[in-house]
């Protein structure tokens, strides 16, 4: 069976054996809007929980518009005009409308990457702006939530007259699904909020999973943040595996949210008859798995199917390598995994980007990880607790002699965008 798998820009095609094959496990057909330029316009005039988006904006002095950054394919070049144009002729001066990109804890998004987040256009005639979360002083404290979360949330954002963000309902790994209220709390929170919102307090609980929202104290969470930053407008959007345009919503942050969340679940979730002995799986290709911190997501997407004591095989380019640098100095500091939770387990232990090595040792505690890549060497990716495979089809050889012939082998090209699970 010939299959391509999401990698980098390209893909990779990789050849599976027919007989030990489930799958491929595909998004389900979800037919992509007609005109989605269109889509989008009639829901800012007719938004869910919220009066249309030019009444919004009579009379406001200013906006602050939240987009993602470049880790997720938001298609702000056919979101971001309509509004714009909104915000104008409701008398918001361009020079009024700042553009802010929501980075959480990630790196600033600049020049070209900017524009093919946004276009070259937008970039030329607007104030774009990037989130740095670990300039404490860029943020207003407002408050400190029941469960001890420190609600710091950028000034500009929290100072403007009109608020609005947008984003892209998937997925997410911790929180359920991405979208909605996320943009705000990690999207421009400060370090100090996400390190308590991001501990093991949190995490560790058993509904901070994909797939799940009621119950989920990271979802409840940073919904209750957002709501103390508040939020006047959002539009959100569902994209197909060729990220087109599936799904658009936009008004309330939670009502408007939730609906496209239904419409999610109907798509990414898809069965398997029993647990997996290996899974092949990637993280979704550029730019979910240009660095070992965000191609994770791609492990953590298909846990739910893998046998105890089974394998991944992770396809992913990591052209940008292992992440941070504190992500970098975390894996190189903790060599023994197991240790390294009792240590964020106390109250003395604290680096930046530990949750998602913390979601990596949930991986780790189930089954083995075999990564192909040509954006590590295998001694980084030994370090990394991963076995570094030339190749898919030499991983899934190694496999069938470690499990047997009639090994079964689930394959996921589109890795986290896809949520599987054991059921009829």
């Amino acid at each position: 069976m010939r299959i391509k798998l999401d990698y980098g820009r390209t893909g990779l095609d990789v050849t599976l054996p027919d007989k030990n094959v489930v799958g491929p496990l595909q998004i389900r057909d979800a037919v992509p809007l007609a005109d989605p330029e269109q889509a989008i316009l009639d829901v800012l005039h007719t938004p869910t929980g919220t009066p249309p988006l030019a009444e919004l904006a009579k009379g406001r002095k200013n906006a602050c518009i939240l987009i993602c950054d470049f880790t997720r394919p938001v298609p702000n070049k056919l979101i971001l005009p309509p509004m714009l144009r909104i915000l104008q002729e409701q008398g918001i001066a361009r020079d009024d409308i700042m553009i802010l990109v929501a980075t959480g804890l990630h790196r600033p998004n600049q020049g070209t990457e900017l524009e093919e987040m946004v276009g070259p256009e937008i970039v030329k005639h607007y104030r774009i702006e990037n989130h740095f979360g670990k300039k404490l002083g860029d943020h207003e404290y407002l408050g400190t939530t029941p469960n001890g979360v420190p609600a710091y949330i950028d000034k500009r954002y929290v100072h403007a007259d009109l608020k609005i963000t947008t984003g892209l309902i998937e997925p997410h790994l911790m929180a359920g699904y991405s979208g909605g209220r996320k943009v705000i709390c990690p999207g421009i929170a400060a370090l100090e909020t996400v390190k308590i919102w991001h501990g093991p307090k949190f995490l560790e609980h058993p509904k901070a999973d994909c797939g799940f929202v009621d119950g989920n104290p990271v979802h409840e969470e940073n919904t209750r943040i957002a709501k103390l930053a508040g939020c006047d407008f959002i539009v959100n959007v569902c994209i197909d595996g060729q990220r087109r345009i599936t799904w658009v919503g936009a008004g309330h942050m939670e009502q408007a949210w939730r609906e496209g969340v239904r419409f999610v679940e109907g798509v990414v979730r898809v069965p398997v008859p029993t647990p997996m002995d290996v899974v092949v799986t990637s993280s979704a290709g550029y730019p979910l798995d240009a660095t070992w911190y965000q191609a994770i997501k791609g492990l953590t997407g298909c846990l739910p199917i893998v046998k105890q004591g089974g394998t991944i095989i992770l396809a992913a380019s990591l052209s940008e390598g292992i992440g941070s640098p504190e992500f970098q100095h975390l894996i190189a500091d903790n060599p023994d995994l197991p240790a390294f939770i009792q240590r964020i387990l106390g109250k003395d232990y604290f680096v930046m980007d530990q949750w998602q090595l913390e979601e990596f040792v949930k991986v780790f505690k189930r089954c083995k990880v075999k990564v192909v890549t040509q954006g590590l060497d295998a001694a980084t990716l030994k370090k990394c607790h991963v076995e570094p495979v030339a190749s898919v089809e030499q991983a899934v050889a190694d496999c069938l002699k470690e499990y047997g012939s009639d090994a079964k082998i689930a394959v996921i090209p589109k890795g986290p965008y896809v949520l599987p699970y054991v059921g009829a």
